[in-house]
């Protein structure tokens, strides 16, 4: 939980996004005083760029700008109480500010060349947001696969255990879908682009009645964009097109599977059943209103509740598209004032509390030792398969004598009992024929049987603190 942009009204429903989940920054972007900052600096870039071409005299945008951040949202909503219009309310607040440039805001202007632009402005900024957030996360993974890199555990396929891997070569599984959500966030941010200057039904017919000539309407647009730093699609309706939003909000859904996974993952290694990692809990931290011993993986458990809640929005996003009708419908204005600012803003919750949970983790390597001593020796049985097979063994013979005492075993470990297998096979004239009854312990141990994953777990970290540039 992070500060609070204004007081919250506790006797009234509001979004715990509001004031729970997400950064003070990311709730700034999306606040309604943003929100009209942003509407005046296109309206401003819009008269600055105008005065430019001649169609009034400079010094009206003097006095816009003495202006521009004198925003009243009480004044605004008291005039959309009878204009039912909230931009239209703003706009006369900010002329009624600016006595003499009043009369030229919105010059040739439709709402959404307002509206459509602040918007993309916003999201421009809050996918750097993001991307900024979950890189210290990709830094934090990198530092654990580095350090964990060589640290044996079980793997565990189909719930079940498999064979060993690394905790590190775990953490950069994580990182690397992350990493590739990093570069997805970054080129959805690069490829944004606004509606521009196209009025109504975005012909630009307006701007054409004040400039006189297609050359100075595209000379408008062109200054303007420059002005508010971005570019604008080539056709626009009355809106850009709305499937750059589901193309967003896609680009951050993705992000919050990579996340939903981590913590899943993490969820398990902290079961007793594994034990291996730990939440950092505090001092006076309490898991169970009823259980005072419990220690419940409270951070990981609230990144997937999260995360299924913006696993939900690509579906809207996807309908405004869709149904987009013509030059433009209006049904997809009332769920867009929650669309694009709850995307960013579970994101950024997950990203805040994904960052505090790997970077307070707690690893415990007898854990990992008690796994790897009761289910490590099973996957020694590939080692003695190999080997055997190597010395002239039939390998699918050799495989169903090893599963035999593999099934032996395994009822032995249920009962509690130390692990039996070496023993067994060590034991059985089938394969010690073609291994050395003193060399099954060592294959047994499955410590040594991680393959490449120590290297992989290495490399993986240096290339994302190459792409990082950390």
């Amino acid at each position: 939980m992070t500060g609070r942009t204004h007081e919250i009204d506790h006797g009234a429903w509001a979004s715990p996004l509001s004031y729970r989940y997400g950064s003070q920054a990311m709730r700034a972007l999306w606040s309604e005083v943003e929100k009209r900052k942003t509407w005046r600096g296109v309206w401003v870039a819009l008269a600055e760029a105008q005065a430019e071409l001649g169609l009034f005299e400079a010094t009206l945008v003097a006095e816009l700008r003495a202006h521009q951040g004198e925003i009243d949202v009480a004044a605004a909503e008291a005039l959309e109480a009878d204009l039912k219009h909230d931009l239209v309310a703003e706009l006369r607040v900010f002329a009624g500010q600016c006595p003499e440039a009043g009369r030229v805001l919105h010059l040739g202007a439709t709402s959404m060349d307002i509206e459509d632009n602040a918007d993309v402005l916003r999201m421009h900024v809050g996918l750097g947001f993001v991307r900024e957030s979950l890189g210290q996360l990709l830094a934090s993974l990198a530092d654990l696969s580095e350090r964990y890199a060589e640290h044996a555990t079980m793997g565990f396929t189909h719930l079940q255990p498999a064979e060993p891997t690394t905790l590190g070569y775990r953490f950069a599984q994580w990182a690397q879908d992350l990493l590739e959500d990093w570069h997805a966030l970054g080129a959805v941010r690069d490829s944004l682009r606004c509606k521009g200057l196209r009025g109504a039904v975005g012909t630009s017919a307006s701007y054409l009645e004040l400039l006189g000539t297609v050359e100075r309407v595209h000379e408008l647009e062109r200054r303007v964009l420059a002005k508010i730093g971005l570019p604008a699609f080539d056709v626009a309706t009355q809106t850009y097109p709305r499937k750059q939003d589901l193309t967003v909000v896609n680009a951050l859904a993705s992000l919050g599977q990579s996340l939903y996974r981590l913590a899943f993952d993490l969820r398990l290694m902290q079961s007793p059943l594994s034990g291996e990692a730990s939440e950092a809990f505090g001092a006076r931290q309490i898991g169970s209103s009823a259980m005072p011993f419990k220690r419940n993986p409270i951070a990981a458990e609230n990144i997937d509740s999260l995360a299924r809640q913006l696993a939900t929005l690509p579906r809207i996003a996807w309908d405004n598209a869709a149904h987009c009708l013509l030059e433009r419908t209006l049904d997809d204005s009332a769920n867009r004032r929650t669309l694009l600012p709850e995307a960013f803003l579970l994101a950024d919750a997950m990203l805040l509390r994904a960052r505090a949970l790997v970077g307070g983790l707690a690893i415990d390597a007898a854990s990992s030792d008690r796994l790897l001593n009761s289910y490590g020796t099973f996957a020694g049985t590939e080692r003695v398969l190999m080997e055997a097979s190597s010395a002239g063994g039939d390998r699918h013979a050799l495989h169903e004598v090893l599963r035999d005492h593999a099934m032996v075993a395994w009822a032995a470990v249920a009962r509690g009992e130390d692990n039996p297998l070496p023993a067994l096979i060590a034991a059985d004239e089938r394969v010690t024929r073609f291994v050395p009854p003193e060399r099954i312990p060592a294959l047994c141990d499955a410590r040594a049987h991680v393959g490449d994953a120590p290297w992989r777990a290495r490399q993986l970290a240096l290339r994302i603190r190459a792409q990082l540039g950390r």
